[in-house]
This record gives C-alpha cells, structure tokens and sequence, in this order.
C-alpha cells in the first residue's frame, strides 16, 4: 500500500497526495497545517489543496464568538502552504523539510466568509519561477463558489 497516495501516470502529474505526504513536503503542523490533501498536481506548474474547515480549528473561540469565520489571512497561507509543497514535489527530496518564506502578497480579495463545515478547495498556478524564488496566483473556492484569490511570491531556502 503506498501511505503517500502518489500516483505518478507520466513523472509530471501526481493525481493526489495525503497529509503524512504534506508533512513531509513542508515543516508546518498542527496548529498552523492548513491542507488536509492535495489533487490534481502538475509537477513545476499548478496543484489544488484541500482544507476540510472543523469547528474544532483553534481559531474559531477568537475569530469570533457565537459567528465562526476563518481568518483571510489563514486562507492565504493555506495558499502557500500548498504552494509551497508543489514546490518541494517538484523539486524532490533535497528539498524536503526546507523553509519556504512570503516575499510578496498581492491583490489578496476576500469574497465571502469561510465557515466552519466547508471544504476550501485551493487551486495554486506557477506565474514565474527563478532561481530560488517562485510566483504564485491562487484562488479559494467553497461549492465552487470563489471566496478569495491571491498572487504571493515566496522563496524557498535550499
């Protein structure tokens, strides 16, 4: 049984990965591992994230009580979170575990809230890649519905 739920079909594209796969992928944990899985991955180019959004996400007693709302801002890094394990992917194993950090966040919109018992839906696409430094446009959809859209850059520290 493969736990990485990698499914190579032409050594470009990677039909889905699960969290112990992510873990691996990128340092980030509980509380602050905002993708449960990722989809549709496109080595070097485009991957979608998958956040399941709980009630139970330590967030929601502050942010705010008795009307529940994910943060813009953590959508945003759920975002690069999946970016930033597209990135790993393509590059491979060495780079396994690296620090990824935001260089830049552009034309972040929040559209509508994020509640608790939607699923975000996280499509990342590569804008632009040079040496260490990659260029992001993403977009967060809940029943296909876009709740917020961002271009971030980050670089990776190899």
């Amino acid at each position: 049984m493969e736990t990485q739920q990698e499914s190579r079909q032409d050594g470009k594209t990677i039909a889905r990965i699960d969290v112990n796969r992510i873990m691996q992928a990128i340092p980030h944990r509980y509380p602050f591992l905002l993708i449960d899985r990722m989809e549709d991955i496109v080595l070097g180019e485009e991957a979608t994230g998958i956040k399941n959004v709980s009630v139970n996400e330590p967030f929601f007693p502050g942010h705010f009580p008795g009307r529940p709302v994910m943060p813009g801002v953590l959508i945003v890094e759920a975002m690069a979170q999946t970016a930033a394990t597209l990135v790993v992917l393509s590059l491979g194993e060495a780079f396994e575990g690296k620090l990824v950090y935001f260089m830049t966040i552009e034309g972040a919109k929040f559209r509508r809230p994020v509640e608790p018992g939607d699923q975000l839906r996280i499509h990342v696409a590569k804008e632009r890649h040079r040496s260490n430094v990659w260029k992001f446009r993403g977009e967060a959809r809940v029943d296909g519905v876009v709740v917020a859209e961002a271009t971030f850059s980050a670089m990776i520290m190899g």
